[in-house]
């Protein structure tokens, strides 16, 4: 059986704990990165934008 261009042995270790497999890889994500809305964008498009992850009171 063989496994698919990103399937790692379960022993595998990453070399730099990159998420990333490549640089092709990373450059591609940085692409997506830049596209990405902001919340007004997305608010301006009717669409929900991400909740917040925690409120002012909680930073303490």
């Amino acid at each position: 059986m063989s496994k698919s261009k990103h399937e790692l042995d379960k022993n595998y270790e990453p070399e730099n704990g990159s998420m990333a497999h490549d640089m092709e890889e990373m450059e591609q994500l940085g692409k997506q990165m830049d596209k990405l809305r902001t919340n007004e964008e997305l608010k301006e498009d009717k669409k929900q934008p991400d909740p917040v992850q925690y409120k002012e009171k909680d930073k303490e």
